[in-house]
């Protein structure tokens, strides 16, 4: 998320999280967001702030600016780089995810470290590829760090996501592209649609 307006559109659907990522060559930049409009927002909404490669330093320093509540990593952060920064925030761990051998090793990794793991898929970039891995290699999971799932989540992947996925570990999902009008600009209408069906919210 990037745009004020936007930002409160989408808090009105009452997501569990919310993301900001201050990676500047990602089209989804919020470098130049003022840091109230993400204070600003209901507690019950979790506000992340999404880095690649960063510094702790500079990690600490927008931690400070913004209140996020918790740490994501999506880039070649070692084990040591997230406890660092575990030590003043919740860390969520991305992992880029091709064969069961990624997520198994992740597991062995960052257990202990990192507060969730979250799979995408893998690509030459850091994420926002809107594309699909193989499901499947989430049945080879067997770690005690809960996931969220992302990569290419769509709305037509509802019956998909409640029919095949645990939902003992699946912990959330991240969900992007695939319901953006453009980079960082969310479709309002096709998220209020996919989060009743995927919470079984009734029509009132």
């Amino acid at each position: 998320m990037k745009n004020p307006q936007n930002i409160q559109e989408l808090a009105r659907l009452t997501p569990d999280y919310m993301g900001f990522i201050f990676y500047p060559e990602s089209p989804r930049y919020a470098g130049e967001l003022d840091s109230g409009i993400v204070r600003a927002l209901p507690k019950s909404i979790k506000r992340i702030g999404v880095f690649v490669n960063e510094s702790v330093k500079e990690i600490r320093k927008k931690y400070d600016e913004y209140g996020f509540d918790y740490i994501q990593l999506h880039g070649n952060e070692s084990p040591e780089v997230c406890r660092e920064i575990a030590e003043f925030c919740p860390v969520i761990k991305a992992v880029s995810v091709y064969s069961s051998d990624d997520i198994r090793n992740a597991e062995k990794q960052y257990s202990g470290v990192a507060e969730y793991l979250l799979f995408d898929t893998k690509t030459p970039q850091y994420g926002g590829s809107g594309q699909k891995f193989d499901w499947q290699v989430l049945a080879d999971y067997n770690g005690e760090t809960k996931y969220f799932l992302s990569g290419g989540i769509a709305p037509e992947d509802t019956e998909r996501i409640k029919n095949e996925l645990s939902v003992d570990m699946v912990h959330s999902l991240d969900i992007n592209s695939r319901f953006e009008s453009e980079p960082g600009i969310k479709d309002i209408e096709k998220l209020r649609i996919f989060i009743k069906e995927i919470r079984n919210e009734q029509d009132k």
